[in-house]
């Protein structure tokens, strides 16, 4: 019996050398992840591993859980353990007991859609994109935000750590462009129909994903081309574009096409703190500091801005309107509900997200 034991116990250890080891129920077909290298505390584990099978409707309610016992010997854990979790998630309303029968799946729940939501950073644009996706998606659903931050270290951790808990994986693919990991690979990893690309397309996937993308070449052009009456009067055009803020290069690309194709005189500068305005010069730039600067330099010059120095800035906020800056912008509200409107109604496709100018007096 002792050779039995410990010729088990070498079983079990061998299992755990991977990073989610399953409990697999023949009767009920339950699947438990357990990591028997997370710091997360093992009745922690059983419990977020449950949780996560009902709110993704793999575990229907009504469905009986392994025993106590079982879950013990399976993975050579302390009763006390096991019962821990499971009155957790009695106490929490995901299992109910009977006695002398076990533990059942109670929570109604499992018609929820469970999403990871992952965003390159939080800033105001963010907000509306956020806010919006949840009032859409309403009570059909449960979202988790992480911030990748452009790093394709921590994006390839938040997804590790996350591969499997969720129904949907909504991504934000902005990274920096120096580091060399390649975060096309790790989107692979995501299954093509859980996987929804927010505010950007990636050809390089070479599989059918959904996405609600903009693109940035031609949204630019396209922008600046609508307001061709106002641009008459600037010669010179001036892209204020900072290298080391992970913008979409493409935005270059286009605004240098409609320089071209109008006859415009271009600069592309890093920042506007060593430009000197000069008359006839329309800047557009993608940073709040720069706008602000550019604000300071034009009172402080005798040029009137709207009619000698023009300024479009990205992206539409409060302040924007009410000091007269004309923008130009996607529409983030609408990128949010696109998003949920995907998920609920189970469709995988793309789709162009509006990009326009708004004239107000600085152009």
């Amino acid at each position: 019996m002792t050779g039995y034991n410990t010729a088990r116990a070498n079983l079990v250890t061998q299992r755990f050398v991977f990073k989610d080891v399953y409990f697999d129920d023949r009767e009920n077909g339950f699947q438990m992840q357990f990591d028997p290298e997370d710091k997360m505390p093992k009745y922690k584990q059983i419990v977020k591993s449950v949780k996560s099978d009902i709110e993704r409707g793999i575990l229907k309610k009504g469905t009986q859980l392994p025993s106590i016992s079982e879950l013990s010997v399976e993975y050579l854990l302390a009763r006390d353990t096991v019962e821990k979790a499971y009155r957790e998630l009695r106490n929490t309303g995901y299992i109910t007991s009977v006695q002398g029968k076990g533990y059942y799946v109670q929570s109604s729940q499992e018609k929820k859609e469970k999403i990871l939501l992952v965003f390159n950073k939080l800033s105001s644009y963010k907000k509306i994109i956020y806010y919006s996706f949840i009032r859409a998606l309403g009570d059909n659903a449960i979202v988790d935000l992480e911030i990748h931050h452009y790093s394709v270290k921590r994006f390839r951790e938040i997804i590790d750590k996350n591969l499997g808990n969720y129904n949907h994986y909504v991504i934000m693919p902005h990274f920096d462009q120096t580091e060399e990991e390649d975060y096309v690979s790790i989107l692979k990893t995501i299954p093509s129909s859980q996987l929804v690309l927010l505010d950007r397309e990636i050809p390089e996937l070479n599989k059918p994903v959904s996405s609600i993308h903009q693109s940035f070449d031609k949204d630019i052009f396209g922008a600046l081309e609508s307001a061709n009456d106002l641009m008459e009067k600037y010669q010179r055009l001036v892209l204020v574009f900072p290298f080391d803020g992970n913008y979409p290069k493409e935005i270059i690309t286009g605004f240098r096409n409609y320089c071209i194709n109008y006859n415009k005189e271009y600069d592309i500068l890093e920042d506007i703190h060593n430009e000197n305005l000069s008359r006839g010069t329309a800047y557009i730039v993608v940073e709040e500091n720069d706008l602000a600067e550019l604000v300071k330099k034009t009172r402080q010059s005798t040029y009137e801005m709207g009619r000698e120095i023009g300024l479009i800035s990205f992206n539409e906020t409060t302040l924007k309107e009410l000091l007269g800056i004309t923008v130009v912008t996607t529409d983030f509200e609408n990128m949010g509900r696109t998003a949920a409107a995907l998920i609920l109604n189970k469709e995988q496709t793309k789709v162009k997200n509006p990009f326009f100018m708004i004239r107000r007096g600085s152009l």
